[in-house]
Parts: C-alpha cells; structure tokens; sequence
C-alpha cells in the first residue's frame, strides 16, 4: 500500500473534505493548493497494476497526472491531522517544544500511521482493537502494544500493509457506518 492509497483510504474513512485536507496539510507545515491535494488523492498507476485495473487507470491518467506522495508529505498529513482534531499544545513554562515524532522507518509508514491516528483520534487500545474487529482481523493487545512501540525497542513489530488497510476499513466501517 502505497502512501496516495493511505491518503485516499483515511480521507474516505474520516469524510474529510479538500478544504480540511489543504488546511491538515498547512498545519503540518506543508503549503498546498486544493489542485495539488487532489493529485495527491489520484491513485498511482502501480496501485492500478497491482489490482488488475491498468486500463481503466491509463484512461484516468490522461486526465490528470498524479503526484505521488512521500513519507515526510504524508507524516507532516499526519501532524496536521493530530493538530486539526486536537488543538496546538502549547508547551509549558520551562519546559522545551516537544519535537514531533518522526518517522525512523521511511519503507513502512505503516507504524507511525497507526501511532499518530491512535493520538489524532484519541483512541484507546481498546478503541483500536475493537476497529480491528470489525473487519475481522483479531489482535492482542500485545500484538497491537508491539505494534505501537518506539523502533528499536525489544518488543517492537513492523506494522503490515494488512494491519494497515484493514484499520483504515474498520476506521471507515466505525465512522461512516
């Protein structure tokens, strides 16, 4: 699963509409047009190839040529997105800005998504198991503490396109019915 699939899978599931896309995007720190957040939602053509779908896909890219979305692109989505829902925390007195999590990982995505939608949504493990469940997929709350942990700690599990797609279903199944 490619990152343009990640944003089109999460825009469906949460019904977000391009002006709240172009504004996630500016509070993550990334200035884009609403023409560049909808190439941004095309999906590629090796998404197509993988599907079985290249013709249909030719015809569409002929129309408008999509632009594919890098991890940083998607991660500062993912901090505005955190930022959208939640508010701008001020840091307190004394105390330093807190830096953003960045994404150690820039092959899989998939771990830093789970992370920061858990922290978007204010979902709890519980919340994350049960959206798990609704399309099927049964995880632990080990397995999905794994799944949660820093890269590098002893316990952490790199997070499947499986795991992925279908929290970004049970996401779309919880809030769109």
């Amino acid at each position: 699963m490619d990152n343009n699939d990640i944003l089109i899978r999460l825009r469906y599931a949460l019904d977000i509409r391009d002006p709240d896309m172009v504004e996630i995007f500016k509070l993550g720190g990334v200035e884009l047009s609403r023409e560049i957040v909808r190439k941004l939602l095309i999906k590629s053509k090796d998404t197509y190839r993988y599907n079985n779908e290249a013709d249909d896909h030719d015809k569409i890219e002929a129309k408008e040529e999509n632009i594919k979305c890098n991890n940083s692109t998607l991660e500062s989505f993912l901090n505005g997105f955190i930022i959208f829902k939640r508010g701008k925390q001020d840091p307190k007195p004394g105390q330093a800005e807190r830096p953003v999590l960045k994404n150690k990982n820039p092959n899989n995505p998939n771990n830093m998504l789970l992370k920061k939608l858990k922290i978007a949504l204010s979902l709890t493990s519980d919340d994350m198991i049960d959206i798990f469940e609704k399309t099927g997929v049964m995880v632990t709350k080990g397995e999905l503490s794994a799944l949660l942990r820093k890269e590098g700690h002893k316990n952490y599990k790199e997070c499947g396109d499986k795991y992925a797609r279908n929290f970004l279903k049970g996401l779309a199944i919880k809030y769109r019915g």
